[in-house]
């Protein structure tokens, strides 16, 4: 028992730490798959900016329209570019072997990476790119050093370059968003993320009400009874 007690322990310590990124602050970002809006404007932002490159193979474009409250032509209409089949997973056309050849790293699928980096790292990754003449790509990330994947929502943030003497990022130009908002659009596509990681969680959280109301219906009928059945014991 100790022994497996410690390698849990050691277990989370280690997810703990790369999940830090080497030290980096994590900015924390408050996540709720229950919020359908969020994760609505979550899913355009992924099929559009995201699903060219990595892929989500685990997950399922009419199951993610039950659960975020939409139709099938909905998603038809609007969320799927990459198949014809409201039953298809969410894969791409691009091959492993070009995205090495075209990245130097086949991009990883997205279906479980909110398990797998944490929620708050995502958040802090997505904004935290900046201006890097000595990258292929011409930037790099504080929380993900000498990543190949260039920054994909430029045009929303804008770019940044860091300071050599703070390692502070300084915006260098407008961008059409405003910070504020540009921090929502990566809340909403990290929470949309962490559903994608789980989407079963959203039917233990709607069963999990019932269970509790059927304990207390059962608390109330059980405790008197029990009271009933020993009052003559001593």
């Amino acid at each position: 028992m100790k022994h497996l007690i410690f390698t849990v322990f050691l277990s989370l310590f280690s997810v703990q730490a790369m999940a830090a990124g080497g030290g980096v602050h994590l900015d924390h970002t408050d996540i709720d798959i229950t919020d359908q809006a969020s994760l609505q404007r979550g899913a355009k932002t992924f099929v559009n900016y995201c699903l060219s490159c990595h892929q989500a193979a685990y997950m399922r474009y009419n199951r993610m329209a039950k659960d975020l409250g939409l139709t099938d032509d909905q998603v038809k209409d609007n969320l799927m570019f990459a198949s014809d089949k409201i039953g298809d997973t969410m894969t791409i056309a691009m091959r492993p072997e070009d995205a090495k050849k075209w990245f130097g790293v086949t991009p990883p699928d997205l279906s479980v990476i909110a398990r797998s980096r944490g929620t708050d790292w995502l958040y802090t990754y997505l904004r935290t790119f900046y201006l890097d003449s000595s990258r292929p790509v011409g930037t790099n990330n504080l929380a993900f050093k000498d990543v190949g994947m260039p920054h994909v929502l430029w045009e929303q943030q804008g770019y940044q370059t860091k300071d050599p003497e703070t390692g502070e990022l300084i915006a260098l130009e407008n961008a059409p968003l405003s910070t504020h908002e540009y921090n929502q659009l990566v809340h909403d596509l990290v929470n949309f993320l962490a559903y994608m990681s789980e989407p079963s969680k959203l039917q233990r959280m709607a069963l999990a009400k019932w269970v509790l109301l059927y304990l207390i219906v059962f608390f109330l009928i059980a405790y008197p009874l029990k009271k009933a059945f020993w009052k003559d014991i001593h």
